[in-house]
């Protein structure tokens, strides 16, 4: 048995494509600056956010998945049992 344990695997990342105004991809930039991260990082954590957090989609979602419209990632984040900060 290691007696240092291997890092947990990250998840698989794929590349995206966005148009934003310049005013937001400042913004980005910053904030990402001021976390030290990775702009990637932020997007990736903002949607996050925004996907646990709407209830209105959450509902929206569960109903395509009922109706074999939509698949759900793996990772439960768009559970309906997610509890709200």
């Amino acid at each position: 048995m290691a007696i240092i344990k291997a890092p947990p695997k990250q998840p698989k990342a794929v590349t995206i494509q966005a148009r934003v105004e310049e005013s937001i991809k400042s913004q980005l930039d910053s904030y990402a600056k001021f976390i030290d991260s990775s702009t990637s990082y932020v997007i990736t954590e903002a949607l996050k956010l925004l996907f646990k957090r709407d209830d209105e989609f959450k509902t929206w979602l569960g109903q395509q998945s009922k109706n074999g419209n939509c698949e759900q990632p793996g990772g439960g984040v768009f559970s309906k049992s997610a509890k709200k900060p």
